[in-house]
């Protein structure tokens, strides 16, 4: 069963003041889709989810991080929340398998945001988070022996934006995790093997 798939960041010298700076750092290395459906938005929550955006503003393509991260800085606040929708290409397969741009949120959360997913019982709340959507466009398929080719694609995408987020910022500590909580590693192994 598909599951969504997540990538967290706890950061050194994480603050209200400095957060917008690794979050930049972020869109800044991210392989955005060149043509997309839609626009991108930025959505900008304050104390928690369940409240009405403080806003939501649509950004052309291509998307400028820079444009954005101004745009975020006029409301910088130890409780918001900063929410990127955007579009990154991966292969799908509908008919056939084609390069399509697909989904992807990136998100920073203030240190006093109330709503901060926590991956664990006993671990802080994170401080970045990219939901990749569904993992299934990261593991081969046991009925198309062809999707081990572009799955495998996908993976090596993500696998090169994790190094490059990595060496850019002051990682304390890092997760690749699913929506059930399972081991995507295992998941992975575990389709791998049945091919």
């Amino acid at each position: 069963m598909a599951d969504s798939l997540y990538l967290s960041y706890w950061l050194r010298n994480f603050s209200a003041l400095s957060m917008l700076r690794p979050f930049g750092k972020m869109l800044e290395r991210f392989p955005y889709s060149p043509q997309n459906p839609s626009h991108s938005v930025l959505r900008i929550e304050a104390v928690s989810a369940s409240e009405p955006p403080l806003l939501e503003r649509p950004f052309t393509d291509p998307l400028d991080p820079a444009e954005v991260i101004a745009c975020a800085n006029e409301f910088l606040h130890a409780d918001c929340a900063y929410v990127l929708e955007t579009w990154w290409g991966l292969w799908q397969f509908r008919k056939e398998w084609e390069l399509r741009p697909a989904r992807v949120t990136l998100y920073c959360y203030g240190p006093e945001f109330a709503d901060t997913p926590i991956l664990g019982r006993d671990s802080p709340a994170e401080h970045l988070r990219i939901d990749f959507g569904l993992d299934s466009h990261y593991l081969p398929r046991p009925d198309d022996p062809a999707s081990a080719y572009y799955t495998r694609s996908n993976l090596r995408g993500l696998l090169r934006l994790v190094q490059q987020l990595d060496e850019a910022l002051p990682v304390e500590r890092r997760a690749l995790w699913s929506e059930s909580g399972g081991n995507f590693a295992e998941k992975l192994q575990e389709a791998i093997e049945n091919l």
